[in-house]
């Protein structure tokens, strides 16, 4: 159960489904499996099964909603994490605990994707997570209620745009999803409300729209100065925390990104790898903290090739040189 902390952490995952109805056609995944790894590989391994991708390739294009199934498992914990496509670029993420039963989703953009996946696994939903208020996070949030019974969590300073908010939280909570440790982070910027939640136990944190991979979010309600920070607060965990954000930017992220520190070899390495992973119709989440801070412009503020491509003054705070390069990305 979700509760305040007061049990020790563990954690949860999810396995891959090959087919999701949706309207009058069908999603098509390949079976796929991507073993994200605490530590050791950088991008993990793929596992290709014996169906054939021409086939998958023929029947994916009865549909004009086609997206592509990655479960993402992290090895070095219980906690499973299957990614479930929704709308055109969104992900929401299930999070099934094995010795409970429980199961949550963050980000719910739409209901449908959510119980197709729950179906094939008769499962039930006890929790939904939103990191913030926008209608492509939590669209999905009455549908799933109404069904399911789910309880609804979301930012306590955010609580009246959170559609059938249930439990508030706020920056410093803790909380338990079954046995999993829960770390709240205020993470505004995107929005005001916006948190972030933090799974010590399996190294893995959902971000929203605060922290993409090579990007952050637009400054809707924020200033550069809190988005600053809240990536600042991110960028404090564990270099090998697994990154699950909104939304797949990360191809035209890494074209921006190459535009604007074109010089930085492991962006160039990373880039030519999310390329690769998206002409198959892969998705390139999660990514890691350190990969990001190794290639993400908005976490490297003070690079003397950005600061020169985008003509912020080396003696311009960090701040500044932020709300320029968002500036840029905007105008990309």
């Amino acid at each position: 159960m979700l509760q305040m902390l007061s049990k020790p952490s563990s954690a949860t995952a999810m396995s891959p489904f090959t087919s999701s109805k949706m309207g009058s056609g069908f999603r098509v995944w390949p079976n796929v499996r991507q073993f994200s790894f605490k530590k050791g590989l950088l991008y993990g391994f793929m596992h290709f099964f014996s169906t054939p991708l021409k086939s998958l390739r023929s029947t994916a294009s009865r549909s004009l909603r086609v997206g592509r199934f990655c479960s993402v498992v992290n090895m070095s914990s219980s906690l499973q994490i299957e990614l479930v496509p929704c709308l055109r670029d969104n992900y929401a993420y299930l999070l099934h605990d094995v010795d409970t039963g429980t199961v949550g989703v963050v980000d719910p953009s739409e209901a449908v994707p959510v119980i197709d996946a729950l179906s094939r696994k008769n499962r039930n939903l006890t929790y939904i997570l939103n990191t913030h208020h926008h209608h492509d996070h939590t669209g999905g949030n009455s549908e799933l209620k109404a069904r399911y019974g789910a309880k609804v969590i979301g930012s306590g300073s955010d609580k009246e745009r959170i559609p059938g908010i249930d439990i508030y939280l706020n920056d410093g909570d803790k909380w338990m999803f079954a046995g999993h440790e829960v770390h709240i982070l205020d993470t505004p910027g995107h929005t005001r409300g916006h948190i972030s939640f933090y799974f010590p136990g399996s190294g893995t944190i959902f971000t929203g729209d605060t922290l993409f991979s090579l990007s952050c979010g637009k400054l809707f309600e924020g200033s550069p100065k809190q988005m600053l920070s809240s990536l600042r607060k991110i960028m404090s965990l564990p270099d090998d925390t697994s990154i699950y954000c909104g939304h797949e930017y990360t191809l035209s992220n890494s074209k921006f990104a190459l535009s604007i520190e074109p010089g930085n070899k492991e962006l160039q390495s990373y880039a030519s790898h999310v390329a690769y992973l998206r002409s198959k119709g892969l998705p390139t989440i999660p990514t890691t903290l350190k990969m990001e801070k190794a290639c993400n412009p908005f976490l490297r503020t003070s690079s003397a090739e950005i600061r020169q491509s985008l003509n912020i003054a080396a003696t311009a705070d960090d701040a500044k040189a932020l709300g320029v390069i968002r500036q840029a990305k905007d105008d990309f």
